[in-house]
């Protein structure tokens, strides 16, 4: 027997994501699903007279026995894995082999079960995203009045607070979760509708006034919708959607992994992944702590985005009823975007399950620029009181530069200090008042309130 190891092995099928999702996604699993369909197909039939119903309970009873070598054997020669599968399902049903794929073209049944899997790759997408949603309204409440700097342009801001910056994430993530839901329920096949979706097949096999209900039957023992109007396949828009729905759920936990690598760095160093006791963090410098699981999400969601321009390529250019072009990276586009996403929900959750929050990092940062921050403040209650705010501006700014010339040279921010002495300011403000106004948990906005609505959001709409 050929070693498996001898041969490339897609990382998918050993590395990443779960099990469910791998079997979802097998080869077995596929040919399954057809035959599940090519039996339903015959069931429907034998209900409008065509067959007697001996001949759907003998194909009912081989359903599932799947013989990958035989079928590769016979592709191998006649090079149709359809048709290949189908030729191994009959032999194994010698009284009703013959009536199986009975006015069928292949995508009938592909393309059905491409819909079929789809679905239930989402069904497990939408619980681990709830799960990640959950652990995040957990996260925001127990950071929610932890003040933080903030920062943009990678530059120390204005305060904000540790929850309020976990739920800008999960406020993406749940539009997400909500993007997927609908896009789930909305997720058709192609029915059976014959070589350009006419139905003309059919029509020759039931009367023509009964292919509404003849589809109908199909749709409720499959329990999948169908589109009303295709051509040889289902419109591949509908890939393109999907795709770009988990696309677009990668972006947000990109963006969550990014900045949890630049806060891990330690010159911020308030946040850091989970490390295990017997973790290695590189080969050559023992001391080493690297964020790998979030550089995993950013590895693989950026090839995850990727894949809706192939979707997009095979939705412009399937060529009037249809064209091939896509069959042979639909195989891995659609697979690996559910396979991708799998992974980067599993690694987000752990993520933030096992986040390490570091408060003394936390309280040094704040000391060293939450000053800054103040500025502003001084100068809108300076105005309020009648000053001019171009003037205060100028003074407030020559200040905060001598102050950043202190922490420059490792001098603790002398900017407060600085600024009750000034004369100018005096006249409008006292060094009471400036000190007051120092204070860091009376100068959050709405973040803590805000932060808590959205937890409440989440908890009503997951659970």
């Amino acid at each position: 027997m050929t070693n498996p190891y001898d041969n490339y092995q897609s990382p998918f099928s050993w590395r990443y994501a779960s099990p469910e999702m791998r079997s979802l996604w097998s080869e077995n699993y596929k040919r399954r699903l057809w035959r599940k369909i090519w039996v339903a197909l015959a069931q429907v039939q034998s209900e409008f007279g065509l067959f007697p119903s001996e001949m759907v309970t003998e194909l009912a009873t081989h359903v599932n026995e799947i013989d990958v070598e035989a079928a590769i054997e016979i592709e191998s020669q006649i090079h149709h894995d359809l048709m290949a599968e189908l030729k191994v399902f009959a032999a194994q049903c010698p009284n009703a082999g013959g009536i199986l794929h009975m006015g069928a073209t292949s995508m009938d049944i592909e393309d059905n079960a491409d819909a079929l899997r789809q679905l239930s790759a989402m069904d497990l997408i939408l619980v681990k995203l709830g799960e990640l949603l959950l652990a995040f309204a957990d996260r925001i409440e127990e950071t929610v009045n932890i003040p933080v700097i903030a920062f943009t342009h990678l530059q120390p801001a204005e305060p904000t607070t540790l929850g309020y910056r976990f739920a800008f994430h999960a406020q993406d993530i749940l539009g997400d979760w909500q993007n997927l839901k609908q896009i789930r329920d909305s997720i058709c096949g192609k029915g059976f509708k014959g070589a350009v979706g006419t139905g003309a097949a059919f029509g020759e096999l039931v009367e023509l006034n009964q292919l509404d209900q003849f589809e109908q039957r199909l749709s409720e023992i499959l329990d999948l919708q169908f589109f009303p109007i295709t051509h040889q396949t289902y419109p591949r828009k509908q890939d393109l959607s999907i795709l770009n729905a988990l696309s677009a759920l990668g972006a947000s936990l990109y963006k969550f992994a990014f900045d949890l690598r630049i806060l891990q760095s330690p010159p911020i160093g308030e946040l850091s992944e989970p490390f295990a006791k017997q973790q290695v963090g590189s080969s050559a410098m023992p001391f080493k702590r690297n964020p790998i699981n979030s550089e995993k999400i950013d590895s693989l969601a950026r090839q995850l985005s990727l894949y809706p321009q192939i979707a997009w390529q095979n939705a412009a250019n399937s060529l009037l009823e249809r064209t091939l072009d896509d069959s042979a990276n639909r195989r891995t586009i659609l697979p690996e975007s559910f396979l991708i996403t799998d992974e980067l929900l599993k690694v987000s959750l752990k993520l933030i399950k096992g986040l390490n929050v570091n408060q003394d990092a936390i309280k040094r940062n704040l000391e060293t620029y939450a000053p800054f921050a103040m500025t502003e403040r001084i100068m809108m209650v300076a105005g309020k009181k009648g000053a001019n705010r171009q003037e205060m501006h100028e003074l407030l700014r020559q200040h905060a530069l001598v102050a950043w010339e202190a922490i420059q040279r490792g001098q603790p921010n002398p900017l407060i200090q600085n600024l009750q002495k000034e004369p100018v300011l005096q006249n409008w403000i006292s060094p009471e008042e400036i000190q007051q106004l120092s204070e860091l948990n009376t100068y959050v906005g709405f973040a803590k309130e805000r932060a808590k609505t959205l937890v409440e959001e989440i908890r009503s709409q997951i659970q």
